[in-house]
């Protein structure tokens, strides 16, 4: 870890004032809570006709040609991909250190084993040429992440994909909406796509999650696996014309369906998406501006005609900054400014340390930007006077 300096001039005088800026907040609005009060009302609660038209409104989002699976988080969106694509035990997964745990632990849920690959130090996205050097013969999926709302490189993972006859599953928590070599994520571009709606994400349905694939027997096999293995839709069995009691169990499935009330919110946020990232852009630009001259690396940008969803602000502190990461997050908080750290690496955790003998000499670029590393607050929400308060605080800690 870097040491922590503690020779900042003034940089205990800094002043909260009237103004708390938290890390994240979901933007809702009138329309999301008539949609939720109706929904209650209506006297249909789980998986119904919501969830249907949600399932279609995002595949049409995506411009068509997929078919969407709405789930329960994005953790059961990647169990449910990996099960649907045929990967179980004795299998192996390439992902990314630099992730939060889900990523890793939906293989090891399904009785696979996730195998860890370092970053490219620029991106935080998987190294491209780290990924081929991992491949054994048990290797059956990569699942690359794109940090922040960039996207990986997605024209040579799914290269070295072809070459060795692997799926891909792409992790999309933070990427909604955005490119990857010239299409947007989750428009049939994988085999299998995960999407994350959390209360922190660029639209949100409190918890959930999406899954499209291109393959629509694959789609059918994942809504049979969201709900215990039962061969149809709950919905199915108590509306319509052919409405029945009967089912059958035909499949060692999940309890991962998503909810209406929250697909009620979700439609609605979903009409929001473009003006959502489009307020990100500007509140990052803002931030680019605004913090250039400071002894920290700003996040980079996506690649001419590319889209960015722009889902989290991550700068690195610089070897130069007079105040180390741990002392600038500290004293930020004490500003009222709520900063985070993405991500704490998969190495660093007992649990993916004792389980598959890792350490941080493995992976020195994604333990080196973890060091470094500061979120701070992003929010469609956010006003100017939370980011100039926000600005001015990381000034007076950094200059």
């Amino acid at each position: 870890m870097l040491e922590t300096k503690t020779n900042a001039p003034s940089a205990g005088e800094i002043k909260t004032g009237d103004i708390t800026v938290p890390f994240a907040l979901p933007d809702i609005g009138d329309e999301e809570i008539n949609a939720v009060v109706e929904c209650l009302r209506s006297g249909w609660l789980t998986t119904g006709a919501r969830s249907l038209a949600f399932e279609r409104d995002f595949a049409a989002f995506l411009g068509g040609g997929v078919e969407a699976v709405a789930v329960s988080s994005c953790t059961a969106a990647l169990e449910i991909a990996l099960a649907a694509l045929g990967i179980g035990p004795g299998d192996e997964v390439i992902t990314t250190d630099y992730t939060f745990s889900a990523t890793a632990m939906s293989a090891v849920h399904i009785g696979a084993k996730p195998v860890l690959v370092d970053i490219d130090p620029d991106t935080f996205n998987i190294d491209c040429r780290k990924i081929e050097q991992a491949i054994t013969s048990r290797t059956k999926a990569i699942i690359p992440v794109h940090f922040a709302g960039l996207a990986c490189d997605m024209n040579a993972i799914r290269a070295i994909a072809r070459r060795h006859g692997l799926k891909v599953v792409e992790d999309a928590a933070h990427s909604f909406p955005a490119t990857a070599a010239g299409a947007m994520i989750g428009r049939a571009t994988s085999d299998a796509t995960a999407f994350s709606f959390y209360a922190t994400k660029t639209i949100t349905t409190g918890e959930g999650g999406m899954i499209t694939f291109a393959d629509p027997a694959l789609a059918k096999r994942a809504r049979t696996l969201r709900l215990h293995g039962i061969d149809r839709d709950v919905f199915a069995r108590y509306h319509g014309a052919n409405a029945s009691w009967r089912y059958e169990i035909v499949a060692a499935g999940f309890k991962a369906n998503l909810t209406d009330i929250a697909a009620a919110m979700g439609i609605v946020q979903l009409k929001r998406a473009w003006s959502f990232q489009k307020r990100r852009a500007e509140l990052c630009k803002r931030y680019d501006e605004a913090l250039a001259r400071l002894p920290v690396r700003l996040p980079p940008k996506a690649p001419e005609g590319e889209i960015h969803a722009y889902h989290l602000y991550a700068i690195r502190l610089l070897d130069d900054a007079p105040i180390g990461r741990d002392d600038f997050i500290a004293r930020m908080a004490k500003a009222g400014v709520n900063c985070s750290v993405h991500f704490i690496p998969l190495h660093l955790h007992a649990y993916w340390r004792e389980t598959l003998n890792v350490s941080a000499a493995q992976f020195p670029q994604s333990h080196h930007a973890f060091e470094r590393v500061v979120t701070l607050p992003l929010f469609s929400s956010m006003t100017e006077a939370m980011q100039e308060h926000v600005v001015r605080s990381a000034e007076k800690l950094l200059s």
